[in-house]
């Protein structure tokens, strides 16, 4: 096994799939999507957890102060639902809200479907973790991440993160040319 200071926390939140009701396929989503786009050697470090603030809560902590995690994905409860809690959760763990990330999700959402609008998809940073939060939906996870992931080496590499390289032939990463190493 390779060994590689990059670790990323994968979160998937529902009540159905943290009691074994049903099946995650948010979180095998986003592994999949990362494998493809990355070429840095990672590990990942995912957790499913009911969509209760607290437990949401706790898991990012976890994921970013004792796992070491750059950067964490989310996916589920960014609806407007009574119980979807996931952006009320990142915003009460992070130091800074990054609103672009969420602006951008749902603009490339709205491309696909009008209910984008209803979505609470947003990100932010804990220490030197970058955490995002996505919808539920698998080809809503591939679509929002081809959209803000081409940012994302650079804000890991502004937070004192490990640096991450895409493969160029899945996705272009954006660093100013004096990032450039």
């Amino acid at each position: 096994m390779t060994k590689t200071n990059i670790t990323i926390g994968v979160v998937t939140v529902s009540d159905r799939a943290s009691r074994g009701e049903y099946e995650d396929k948010g979180g095998p989503a986003i592994r999949s999507w990362l494998e493809e786009t990355l070429v840095s050697p990672w590990r990942a470090v995912s957790r499913v957890v009911p969509d209760e603030q607290p437990q949401v809560e706790a898991v990012l902590k976890e994921l970013c102060d004792e796992e070491g995690c750059c950067l964490v994905v989310t996916t589920g409860g960014t609806g407007p639902a009574p119980r979807d809690i996931t952006p009320e959760a990142t915003e009460a763990v992070c130091d800074k809200i990054l609103d672009g990330f969420g602006e951008q999700m749902r603009a490339v959402s709205l491309q696909y479907v009008p209910t984008a609008i209803l979505s609470r998809q947003m990100a932010g940073i804990r220490g030197r973790s970058l955490i995002i939060n996505l919808p539920g939906k698998p080809s809503a996870i591939k679509e929002c991440l081809d959209a803000v992931f081409p940012a994302v080496p650079y804000c890991i590499d502004l937070i004192e993160g490990p640096r991450l390289e895409t493969n160029p032939e899945v996705l272009v990463a954006f660093r100013p040319k004096h990032a450039c190493k």
